[in-house]
C-alpha cells in the first residue's frame, strides 16, 4: 500500500514536473551568468527547494553575498508555506516528528496541490506526497542543470527577457494570492515602504522590508464578519 502511494504521488505529478523542469532551466541559465557553479546550485537545490525563493536569492547574487539578507527573503517568501503545512496536518497526525520534518521539505506548490485533490477522492497519503514531491525535485534539479551546463551558449539572456524571470516569478505567484479588495492595503503599503527602503538602505533589504510591513500591516487589520465579502 505504501510502494502504491508512493508511486502514485509520482505518476499523479510527472505532468506538472514537465513545466518545472522547464521553469528550472531559466534558473539555471541565469545562475550561469551569475558565475554560480553547478554544485553550489544543486546543493541550493537540495537545501531551499523552493522556486521562487531561489530567484529571489540569485537577483541577490553578487559579491560579497548577503547572507542575512537571503536567509530573511527565503524566510518571508517561503512563510506561506506555514498555510500549505497547517492544511496537511491531517495528514501527518500518526506520524512521528521525524517523518513530519522529512516530509515536510518536499512539499511545494505542485506537490501540495496534486496531494489536495488527491485528498478529496480519497487517496492522499504522506507517501503519495513524498513521491510527488520527489518527483518535482528531480524535475526541478535536472532543469537548473541542464540551464547552468548550456547557459554559456545564451550570450544575452535579457535579449530573451530570461531576466525577467524574477518579476514574471512574483507577479504570478501575487496574482495567486490575491484575494479581493481587503488585500489592498497591506499590497499597497509593502510597495511603499519596498520603494522607499530601496533608496535608503543599501543591497537588496528592500525585499524584507518591505513585505514585513505588509504582513504586519495584514494582521493588524481588523477581521471582516461573515458576509461582508459579499460585496468584494
Amino acid at each position: 500500500m505504501m510502494k502504491k502511494g508512493f508511486v502514485d504521488g509520482i505518476r499523479a505529478t510527472l505532468p506538472v514536473s514537465a513545466s518545472v523542469a522547464a521553469y528550472g532551466s531559466v534558473l539555471g541559465v541565469l545562475a550561469a551568468h551569475k558565475g554560480v557553479a553547478w554544485g553550489v546550485l544543486m546543493l541550493m537545490n537540495v537545501m531551499v527547494f523552493a522556486g521562487s525563493s531561489q530567484f529571489v536569492m540569485l537577483d541577490m547574487w553578487n559579491a560579497p553575498l548577503p547572507y542575512a539578507e537571503m536567509a530573511l527573503a527565503v524566510l518571508v517568501v517561503n512563510m506561506r508555506y506555514l498555510l500549505a503545512g497547517a492544511s496537511l496536518e491531517p495528514l501527518f497526525r500518526e506520524s512521528s516528528v521525524a517523518r513530519k520534518l522529512m516530509s515536510a521539505h518536499l512539499v511545494t506548490d505542485e506537490s501540495w496541490a496534486v496531494t489536495m485533490v488527491a485528498w478529496k477522492r480519497g487517496e492522499a497519503t504522506v507517501p503519495y506526497l513524498v513521491g510527488g514531491g520527489l518527483c518535482v525535485l528531480t524535475a526541478w534539479c535536472a532543469g537548473t542543470m541542464v540551464g547552468e551546463a548550456f547557459g554559456s551558449i545564451v550570450d544575452n539572456p535579457e535579449a530573451l527577457a530570461l531576466d525577467f524571470a524574477f518579476t514574471a516569478v512574483f507577479t504570478a505567484l501575487a496574482v495567486s494570492l490575491w484575494r479581493g479588495r481587503s488585500d489592498a492595503l497591506p499590497w499597497i503599503v509593502a510597495l511603499a515602504v519596498s520603494i522607499i527602503s530601496a533608496q535608503a538602505l543599501p543591497g537588496k533589504w528592500y525585499i524584507v522590508v518591505g513585505a514585513v510591513a505588509g504582513a504586519l500591516v495584514a494582521m493588524l487589520m481588523p477581521e471582516k464578519e461573515e458576509g461582508a465579502h459579499a460585496t468584494d
